[in-house]
């Protein structure tokens, strides 16, 4: 195998290949880049700092923040440097710890998304049980099992990429390292490795999005029994769950599910749920939630009140 995979470093063709548009691109999504990191950091700092936000709904969404942060900075720091560069390249080596920590990351997004909608079906469906069903133990529970559960996927990822031989053409047609544009320049057969991808991150996405979704109808359906008010409270907070589960499993269902291709469009999607995505999320989830917005106001008020006072 050594033998045959005499490629090191690849090159990455990039999103567009007009250097003014790359250039475009360059203002527009570091501005981006950078909101998403400091969104997703004040919410974290904000739910940990907060003594009104420690319930285990918060809990998991600062946990989701992070997991942002992280996702994001994965693939899109290369990727807006890259904007600048007449040649793109990334080490063989430096393409799988991209692709592991790629989906790494993504599917912990995904398990934490499915733990949030347990926490809201319990909190809806059995109010009586809920501080003794989530408790402190339990929550930091299912954020180790969400954060291992993304480790093992990755891990399935990089033991079937690994091995296969690599020796040119090494140009990706991508603007960063994922396993559908990396399998395309292996020069052996990746019919079984596909199908392995297929069903570990194609299938494991739709029925992640289909346990979402019947989990939300199902709060949705007990909210019949709840007050006028509580389910005001309910639906606004559900409907910046449901917004955020589209939003990332709309565009991955979109790529996983279908064959490998090279059209520009496809690379728009992927620019959608890295780029974007990550950085929708702290506004959705601010926006929509009352005890949030009150929670800033008055944690940070206080303290540029009192920066201003000194």
């Amino acid at each position: 195998m050594a033998s045959a995979n005499n490629v090191t470093e690849l090159i990455i063709t990039g999103l567009f290949q007009d250097p003014k548009v790359q250039r475009v691109c360059f203002v527009l999504f570091l501005p981006v880049y950078l909101a998403t990191v400091v969104g997703n950091g004040f919410i974290v700092l904000t739910v940990n700092i907060s003594k009104s936000l420690h319930s285990p709904m918060y809990f998991f969404l600062s946990y989701l923040s992070l997991v942002e942060i992280c996702y994001s900075s994965t693939v899109v720091p290369k990727f807006i440097t890259d904007l600048l560069a007449k040649v793109k390249t990334i080490s063989l080596k430096g393409c799988l710890a991209q692709i592991f920590f790629f989906h790494f990351f993504g599917v912990t997004e995904i398990l934490l998304l499915a733990v949030m909608a347990y926490d809201r079906y319990v909190a809806i469906c059995k109010p009586l049980y809920y501080t003794a069903i989530m408790s402190r133990p339990v929550c930091h529970r299912l954020v180790v099992g969400s954060w291992l559960g993304g480790f093992f996927h990755s891990i399935i990822q990089i033991f079937i990429t690994i091995p296969l031989p690599f020796c040119g053409p090494n140009v990706i047609d991508h603007y960063f390292c994922d396993l559908h544009p990396l399998f395309k320049i292996a020069c052996t057969d990746t019919f079984v490795v596909g199908i392995i991808m297929f069903v570990n991150s194609g299938l494991f996405s739709v029925f992640s999005f289909l346990f979402l979704v019947s989990s939300y109808i199902v709060i949705l359906f007990n909210l019949r029994n709840h007050s006028a008010e509580g389910r005001r409270k309910a639906l606004s907070t559900c409907a910046s769950h449901i917004t955020v589960v589209i939003l990332f499993f709309g565009p991955a269902i979109f790529l996983y599910l279908r064959p490998a291709s090279t059209y520009t469009e496809d690379k728009l999607v992927a620019v959608f749920y890295t780029v974007i995505t990550p950085m929708l999320n702290p506004i959705i989830y601010t926006l929509r939630n009352a005890e949030v917005k009150n929670a800033i106001g008055k944690l940070w008020g206080k303290k540029v009140n009192s920066k201003i006072g000194k």
